[in-house]
């Protein structure tokens, strides 16, 4: 019989040097593989920390890294929106930046830059009476208001507290007046025959309940309670302005005027920016802001619910008291 061929253990050259190739290929692919992670976790770390980092700017005023003590400085605060307490612009928080603004010992002068038009009659009311207070409490610091766009109605009554008021000539001022709306659907419920059942303990607890017919006299009522808001309003005015208000008493109709000619019915004092009354006014031309912020993501989240909030109020008519 033939003899069989022996079969060789040893690998052929072209076959062992493919596997090598192979082996190499993977290992550099690996080693590939392994750098994109590294550069993808380096990335994310980067990008978490500049998150922080922004976080942290937001939440903290720049003031409060203050590069060295003794160097005199101006304090801001901002009243920025609505003045509501639920709002950036509550009482507790401009409140609480007044008081660390006075308190600061390198501080020459705070400015509360304003840009509102107008709110809750309370929280201005508050904040109004705390600025008198500081005001005694220390009477070596002034206090300027700086009006940018808007100063109306709440906004305004919290700049008469102020040492003087500042404003750009195309500012709007005033709206000095006191507002509450809503509206009537009973007409409406008629036509789709809809009845309104309202059970209430108290012959008034129902007022202005947008699906009742008003009632004459509760009507009177609220407009003597706008009347009696509206008179607190003017005698704030007149207590911060005093003898500097030379118009008459259409002041007080709820108009609004430019910031040129504010200053000509004594409404503001005299144009000028917050750079401009922290340099020529103080004399302390670096500005600290002690205004507190909120974090980024909060600060969005507000924004949605207060602006649902505040269109469906809109279309209902909540019955609130504002200065607006």
């Amino acid at each position: 019989m033939p003899e069989e061929p022996e079969l060789s253990s040893e690998i052929p050259p072209d076959q062992g040097q493919w596997e090598r190739e192979l082996v190499t290929r993977l290992a550099f692919s690996a080693l590939a593989e392994q750098r994109r992670t590294r550069r993808w976790g380096i990335f994310f770390k980067f990008a978490i920390l500049a998150y922080l980092m922004a976080l942290l700017v937001l939440y903290l005023p720049l003031g409060r890294f203050a590069p060295s003590a003794g160097d005199k400085h101006t304090a801001l605060v901002e009243v920025s929106g609505v003045i509501s307490d639920e709002g950036e612009a509550s009482a507790d928080n401009i409140i609480t930046a007044l008081r660390a603004a006075f308190k600061d010992d390198d501080t020459a002068g705070v400015i509360l830059r304003i840009n509102s038009p107008g709110g809750s009659p309370v929280q201005a009311g508050y904040v109004n009476d705390e600025i008198g207070r500081l005001r005694k409490k220390h009477p070596d610091i002034p206090l300027y208001a700086v009006i940018t766009d808007m100063c109306a109605s709440g906004g305004y009554y919290i700049a008469a507290a102020a040492d003087r008021i500042y404003a750009d000539k195309a500012s709007v001022v005033g709206s000095i007046g006191v507002l509450m709306n809503g509206f009537g659907f009973v007409g409406a419920m008629e036509k789709l025959g809809v009845e309104r059942r309202l059970l209430t303990a108290g012959e008034s607890k129902g007022m202005l309940d947008p699906f009742s017919p008003a009632n004459p006299a509760e009507v009177a009522h609220i407009q003597s309670v706008l009347d009696e808001l509206h008179g607190q309003f003017i005698e704030v005015v007149k207590r911060g302005r005093g003898d500097r208000l030379t118009g008459s008493e259409e002041l007080f109709s709820g108009l609004v005027w430019s910031g040129e000619r504010s200053v000509e019915l004594g409404l503001v004092d005299a144009l000028g920016s917050s750079s401009y009354v922290a340099r020529e006014i103080i004399g302390a031309e670096e500005i600290r802001d002690f205004t507190p912020r909120r974090d980024l993501l909060e600060r969005i989240a507000d924004r949605i619910g207060m602006a649902m909030a505040s269109g469906f109020s809109r279309s209902v008519g909540n019955g609130s008291l504002r200065l607006q």
